[in-house]
């Protein structure tokens, strides 16, 4: 009791050497940023308090609330003996014997009223607050809380049975009369969402609201029981803010939202239509419709690609600072984590998309040439922001990132083939008994029993190199069906091998010990030796035309 006086004196003592300072403030918004906190009792608030630097609002509430609830408990301490005593520097509220509240110049002030009168006030609402409490605590009053909490029960209870019941009902109704009625959504012939999963949606919605409305009627018994009885009464105000607060703040923060949310909706309707303009004007530019100087019309679509890239990106910058809680710590924080993973993680996934738009406007490939890229050869099927697909001659799908396509060399044998046509070239090795001129000829030869090669340019030999046992011979032929170019180079060997097999001339293998006794060659009685069937040639004509027998005998193209 002693230190809570001295405690009591010290505080009116800071409190008072604070007014002359206080009265010399002649601005009132002073006033209004010194700190306060409330007296509460069963969590009610009767007041607010100030406080001073060494005796925080706070420390002191706490204070006076403890000495009011010490007084609320003590049945001894009656009504009547809660009173005023006034001082010169200071007015204390009582009971009995013990100091409720010192009240000072300062507080009067903060309140805009006379000491006397802010006591007065104080002491009224005490004595309402303790009468209150004492009122609540009472036997009868414990067993009304008792039987109303029995009876909110009951209700809880049929209010569930009820509410089990209703959406059992409406389970059913909705079953009967809408499960049949919704069908697959489709575009054309693709398949966008399927009835069952459109069903399976509805039922996760009804669960859903099924569940709001089963946690609002727990909330609101909770609240409500909690209300009752006096030491769980500051629960049900936690239990109200608890199911209440989320949508106060979602409501509120809407409303202020609302005018960023148009501006955005604004911009979001504007790059809309301006994404829209611009992708009829690339249609255009791709269909020949309207055409630009030394731009090709297969580079609409990418160009259309990255002028909407951009467009986009600006649109983020733009909106970023008008989307609600941009500006919070929570937002910056995980917009840089998804900065610095995107950064890490798409490295690869940038440079292959860069390599295939460079693959576009330098025009290395495009879709349906024969290439070789690397070691695989086949034919360009797809050609994507990040990988490149090709067919190869066996039917299989070649995937590769577009950046390894950039750092290795492309092989296209389709970008020229239509004007001059595709070279297709093949080497042999002859020795130096045999003349040039022969084997010029039988190469020629060959090319002319050949199917499917050009006429015109004509073919030619190359003499490419003086070995040191044989003469190597190229011979250079054209063709404009690139895609059967294999079964072209295969049908030319069996031609080569033929002529030099009927002239008994040899071909010189790459290793060379010596000279055999015999050419190795094939006799003519041999050519046909089981299972080969006979391939019948116009004798008459020239060494250039092949029978139909030949030509039939030649695999389809890939």
């Amino acid at each position: 009791m002693h230190r809570a006086l001295l405690a009591l004196a010290a505080v009116a003592a800071l409190l008072a050497g604070g007014q002359a300072r206080a009265q010399q403030a002649a601005d009132p918004a002073a006033e209004a940023e010194i700190a306060t906190a409330p007296v509460t009792l069963d969590g009610a608030v009767l007041f607010s308090v100030r406080g001073v630097s060494s005796f925080p609002a706070e420390a002191r509430a706490r204070r006076i609330e403890e000495r009011l609830s010490a007084a609320a408990d003590d049945l001894r301490v009656s009504l009547d003996s809660f009173r005023v005593a006034d001082s010169d520097n200071a007015t204390r509220i009582l009971a009995g014997s013990e100091t409720i509240v010192t009240l000072v110049e300062a507080d009067a002030r903060l309140e805009q009223v006379r000491r006397v009168d802010l006591a007065a006030a104080h002491l009224a609402r005490l004595h309402q607050a303790v009468a209150d409490y004492r009122a609540a605590r009472a036997p009868a009053a414990i067993r009304r809380a008792a039987v109303t909490t029995v009876a909110a029960t009951l209700v809880l209870a049929l209010a569930i049975a009820g509410l089990v019941m209703f959406w059992w009902w409406l389970d059913r109704v909705l079953t009967r009369r809408l499960e049949a009625r919704i069908h697959t959504v489709h575009f054309q012939s693709f398949e966008v969402m399927r009835a069952e999963r459109i069903w399976s949606a509805v039922r996760s919605g009804l669960r859903a609201a099924r569940a709001l409305a089963l946690l609002a009627v727990g909330l609101a018994y909770a609240g409500f029981v909690l209300a009752q009885f006096p030491w769980t009464r500051m629960l049900s105000h936690d239990m109200t803010e608890f199911a209440l607060g989320p949508l106060r703040v979602i409501g509120v923060g809407t409303a202020r939202a609302i005018p960023r949310l148009v501006f955005l909706i604004v911009l979001f309707v504007v790059v809309r239509v301006t994404l829209r303009l611009v992708r009829f004007f690339f249609d255009a530019v791709k269909r020949g419709s309207v055409t630009l100087p030394n731009f090709d019309p297969d580079w609409a679509e990418p160009t259309y690609k990255i002028v909407r890239m951009a467009a986009v990106a600006c649109a983020l910058v733009v909106a970023y600072p008008y989307v609600p809680g941009s500006q919070t710590d929570a937002f910056k924080g995980i917009s840089i984590f998804v900065g610095i993973v995107f950064s890490l993680g798409s490295s690869s996934a940038i440079s292959n998309i860069i390599a295939g738009y460079m693959l576009t406007y330098r025009r290395a490939l495009k879709t349906g040439d024969r290439v070789k890229i690397g070691t695989a050869v086949g034919e360009v099927i797809a050609t994507r922001l990040q990988v490149t697909h090709l067919r190869s001659i066996k039917n299989e799908e070649i995937i590769i990132p577009n950046s390894q396509i950039m750092a290795a060399e492309v092989l296209n044998y389709s970008s020229l083939a239509g004007t001059r046509g595709l070279i297709l070239h093949t080497e042999v090795g002859i020795g130096y008994e045999v003349p040039w001129r022969q084997v010029e000829a039988m190469l020629m030869a060959a090319a002319g029993r050949t199917a499917g090669l050009c006429a015109e340019p004509r073919p030619f030999v190359l003499e490419k190199e003086l070995g040191d046992f044989a003469v190597k011979y190229e011979l250079n032929v054209y063709c404009r069906n690139v895609e059967a170019m294999m079964q072209l180079y295969a049908e030319l060997h069996r031609n080569i091998l033929d002529l030099f097999n009927e002239h008994g001339i040899q071909i010189m293998t790459p290793a060379y010990e010596g000279d055999p006794s015999e050419p190795k060659v094939v006799a003519r009685q041999d050519w046909y030796a089981p299972p080969a069937r006979r391939r019948v040639y116009d004798i008459g004509a020239s060494d250039s035309a092949a029978s139909d027998s030949s030509a039939a005998m030649t695999p389809p193209a890939l």
